[in-house]
């Protein structure tokens, strides 16, 4: 039972950004031996408060107590100096470095008080490692160790550096559900060791499994603060949102159409030339969602890529419909009717310094009524993003509005409604909710569903096991550049975990 005396209060925090109110006189505080999750929308405060804490901003108004002293942040350093240790979603990790190498970065033990003393880095981290029960050579360089032990190399750093009080934002993202399972383990036994954590997730059955008691923000403002006692995933999903918000996905049964997607003997190299797809056959037919589950890493990028145009087929074919597009450009996919949402909104869905006119027009500025007999409108470009805009609910921009104004939820909208809008014969949906709250989820989710009812074939790539059993009809799993297996949607996710990690059904059992 987590102790009731505050080791940290956040006492009226504000902060303004021109044109809008981040964090609006906002109190937290945090108990030693506590899990204390955060939830809120995309654009909530969520990712200010904790910058705020970590000494990456300066609150307008408040103040901050570190056991029960008044301190004043002003780079991580002094956080770290205050025990405060921090794990980014996207580890801050030097991939050619060891584990030991990038544990005491910056804090090294030095021989002479010059060199750096090596053999007793690689003891340091070894018995910290030891100590957790973190199963890590720390010798191993980070490139060649999986995600899930990466992220423990992030803890690791926050413990070397004598951290106690952790903040994990979106930990399990990345994650298979056995390896989440193991970092919640990993978890309690901070917490017996006297740490207190700050837990970031839009995962809602996730926050009720591993948290003492949980915190909402709305649009910068505290909603409440509640024991899990007694929550449930409707309830915190209505005070993040302010209403009250469909979590599961009502799918009508549709009988597939024909093939409008083969992939036949598929192989692809990756950036290094190495073997990154291998082998694989598979289709999509009209009126269904086929979906790729795997560990982040095992050739789903690769596959995209080769699936739309972006990079070469070592060998092997693609086909959308009836016509062969092996070799075919990026160009001549979305000609074929292949619409593409990437895994990477910023740097392949959108132009981010267009406006949102500019950016839903980049495929139809050649058609009519963006364009005629060869000329562009730009009126018209406009008026036909203001009925998307609305369309798609895309809130805090207007046509004019550049990309990059715009929350990561409504940035999703926008390529969401210009892929859709082209009306494809297939949609290629990759993590096509990755970062979004649990409104952009649902909203983005209806739409799939009704394309699929359309008669679209949907490939859905995600790492996200719930958005894969809810909304495929067929899941695929890959696994070293390989589709290992097939499921129904009613396999569980312990299964599919096996499978994601190169397991078979008998080891599930």
């Amino acid at each position: 039972m987590p102790d009731e005396t505050p080791v940290l209060e956040m006492r009226g925090i504000t902060k303004r950004f021109p044109g809008i109110v981040a964090n609006d006189a906002i109190d937290f505080d945090l108990r030693k031996g506590e899990v204390h999750a955060l939830l809120g929308e995309n654009g909530a405060g969520k990712s200010t408060l904790m910058n705020i804490l970590y000494g990456l901003y300066t609150p307008d108004e408040g103040e901050i107590l570190i056991r029960g002293e008044r301190v004043v942040m002003h780079s991580p350093r002094d956080a770290i100096a205050q025990g405060i240790g921090m794990v980014h979603q996207h580890f801050m990790l030097i991939p050619v470095m060891t584990v030991a190498e990038n544990v005491v970065l910056a804090d090294e033990p030095r021989t002479g008080g010059v060199l750096l003393d090596y053999a007793e880095a690689e003891k340091r981290v070894g018995e910290l490692a030891q100590r957790f029960k973190f199963a890590i050579d720390p010798h191993a360089t980070i490139q060649s160790i999986s995600v899930a032990q990466q992220q423990r190399v992030e803890i690791l750093k926050a413990l070397y550096r004598e951290a106690d009080i952790l903040i994990l934002d979106e930990p399990t993202a990345v994650l298979t559900p056995q390896e989440a399972t193991e970092l919640f383990d990993i978890l309690r036994a901070l917490i017996a060791e006297g740490l207190s954590v700050i837990f970031i997730s839009h995962k809602l059955d996730e926050v009720l499994q591993i948290s003492d008691r949980i915190t909402t923000l709305r649009r910068g403002k505290h909603v409440e603060t509640i024991p899990r006692a007694g929550a449930t995933e409707e309830s915190l999903a209505t005070a993040m949102v302010g209403r009250e918000v469909l979590l599961e996905v009502e799918k009508k049964p549709v009988e597939p159409g024909e093939a409008l997607l083969r992939a036949e003997h598929l192989s692809v190299l990756d950036d290094r030339g190495l073997p990154a797809v291998r082998d694989v056959s598979f289709e999509v037919c009209a009126g269904e969602i086929v979906g790729i589950a795997g560990v982040d890493g095992n050739g789903q990028t690769e596959l995209i890529d080769a699936l739309t145009g972006l990079s070469r087929i070592e060998s092997g074919r693609v086909f959308v419909g009836e016509d062969d597009c092996t070799g075919k450009t990026a160009r001549e996919y979305l000609d074929e009717g292949v619409g593409h949402i990437p895994e990477d909104r910023q740097r392949r869905g959108l132009v981010l310094d267009f406006t949102l006119a500019e950016n839903l027009a980049l495929y139809a500025y050649r058609q009519p009524p963006v364009s005629r007999f060869g000329w562009l409108s730009p009126g018209r470009m406009v008026d036909r993003a203001r009925g998307l805009l609305e369309k798609y609910d895309v809130r805090g921009g207007s046509p004019q509005t550049r990309a990059s104004a715009l929350s990561g939820g409504n940035q999703q909208k926008v390529v969401l409604a210009r892929e859709v809008e082209r009306d494809p014969k297939v949609l290629v949906a990759a993590q096509p909710t990755r970062g979004l709250d649990v409104g952009a989820i649902e909203f983005v989710h209806r739409r799939l569903v009704e394309e699929r009812g359309e008669g679209r074939a949907i490939l859905l790539v995600s790492f996200e096991l719930e958005e894969i059993l809810s909304l495929s009809d067929r899941i695929l799993v890959i696994y070293e550049g390989r589709i290992v297996g097939e499921f129904p949607p009613t396999v569980t996710r312990e299964e599919l975990g096996v499978a994601m990690l190169g397991g078979t059904r008998e080891a599930a059992a």
